[in-house]
């Protein structure tokens, strides 16, 4: 089918950026929150982010104006039943996102593709919850959206030919790769990624290593862009946290037990930039560890 317009849940920091990206492949994107805050602000970093991309050259002045004319915002979800694909992008939590999925069904068009942006839950089980488990993926972006390059894709069990084909001409208008995962645990870059963010927790908990030297030794040791406490804090504890539990409680390995140390911080509520403290300090002008 011949995807043009887009619903998408959540306005917060990766449905802002699927936004971002949609609008300016030409698609027609509605993007919904709970929070008419959250969609103002959302609007107002779009507008900056692709502003940036216009001073950088990478976008013109005429393509910017025509991608905010194409983004629309609402707070009703029932307005998203009308699109041809909807994203959704909220929370990392599966009673959230089934309830989300609930409430829009009786709103959907027959063609309507539903997919979710979940970095880690059972795509299967979400699909089992809607009355079209054949029209719906998993559609899962990278943090941040306009300039990560990889969408992973993952089919549930139900999911049909046309639907991860749609899907990826979609990723394809988008200027993105596609990687194709089974519907496990995690799926592929968070299966990696998450236990070894998680090893370093654990190795500044036992002492082996600061933030700073676990970090500098990521980044100028194995050439890595970021150290994995940095990254864990731009992706957020609460979110790292809550993948670990998936992968410990779907896989029912020990290897994947949550390090305690990250399980403290998120119940102390430093949850990383968001929150400006997690692993480091961003209330001053330069970032400074808090162990």
């Amino acid at each position: 089918m011949d995807i043009q317009s887009v619903g998408i849940v959540g306005a917060g920091q990766m449905g802002n950026g699927i936004a971002h990206v949609f609008a300016l492949a030409g698609f027609d994107v509605l993007l919904n929150d709970v929070n008419q805050d959250s969609l103002t602000n959302a609007i107002t970093l779009i507008d900056r982010n692709i502003e940036r991309q216009v001073t950088r050259g990478k976008v013109s002045a005429d393509d910017k104006a025509a991608a905010m004319a194409r983004i629309r915002t609402t707070l009703k979800l029932a307005d998203l039943g009308a699109t041809d694909l909807v994203i959704e992008a909220a929370t990392e939590r599966e009673t959230v996102k089934q309830a989300i999925f609930e409430d829009l069904l009786p709103h959907l068009q027959p063609h309507t593709i539903l997919t979710s942006n979940t970095s880690s839950i059972s795509i299967t089980r979400l699909a089992s919850r809607t009355d079209r488990p054949e029209k719906f993926m998993g559609f899962h972006f990278m943090n941040p959206v306009p300039v990560m390059q990889l969408v992973e894709l993952i089919r549930g069990i139900a999911t049909d030919k046309d639907t991860f084909d749609a899907c990826l001409a979609v990723v394809d208008r988008l200027g993105k790769t596609a990687s194709t995962s089974e519907d496990f645990p995690a799926f592929i870059v968070n299966r990696i990624l998450m236990p070894m963010i998680n090893e370093a927790v654990y190795t500044l908990y036992e002492g082996v290593g600061s933030v700073k030297s676990i970090d500098e030794s990521m980044k100028l040791g194995a050439n890595h862009p970021m150290g994995p406490l940095e990254l864990a804090d731009f992706i957020g504890l609460d979110t790292c946290l809550a993948i670990m539990n998936v992968l410990h409680d779907g896989l029912a390995d020990t290897k994947y037990r949550p390090c305690p140390l990250l399980t403290k911080y998120v119940e102390a509520g430093w949850l990383g930039r968001k929150t400006k403290r997690g692993f480091y300090d961003y209330r001053g002008d330069v970032p400074v560890p808090t162990r």
